[in-house]
């Protein structure tokens, strides 16, 4: 994570937003319960709640009583959409200032990421 000084409960949104977005959960499968998740990361379970209770204002999220929570469908596509445009409005426009500091070619930047 870029950023470890934010709040604990964004830091674990973005855990579990990373394993959304890897494929590691998919739309419509279960995520782990706020104990479990808790217990895995070391943090106080209302903590992990209240990063799920994101997801669920958002509408990623879906809440089946009794059962667990589930990521809901269209949820990928929704996380994605946002992450690339935070990427590209907050995080791009740094990259490529260190980018034209650094005097690098893009063409061989793009040739080692291939390769």
């Amino acid at each position: 994570m870029i950023n470890d000084d934010r709040p604990v409960y964004l830091r674990l949104r973005d855990s579990i937003a990373a394993t959304i977005l890897d494929g590691k959960v998919r739309d419509g499968d279960a995520l782990p319960s706020v104990r479990s998740l808790a217990a895995e990361h070391g943090a106080n379970p209302l903590t992990v709640a209240k990063a799920y209770q994101t997801f669920q204002d958002e509408g990623l999220v879906v809440v089946k009583r009794g059962v667990g929570m589930f990521v809901a469908e269209g949820a990928t596509a929704k996380l994605r959409s946002g992450a690339r445009k935070e990427f590209l409005e907050q995080r791009w426009p740094a990259i490529v200032a260190h980018i034209r500091r650094l005097d690098l070619d893009v063409a061989d930047l793009v040739e080692r990421t291939l390769a």
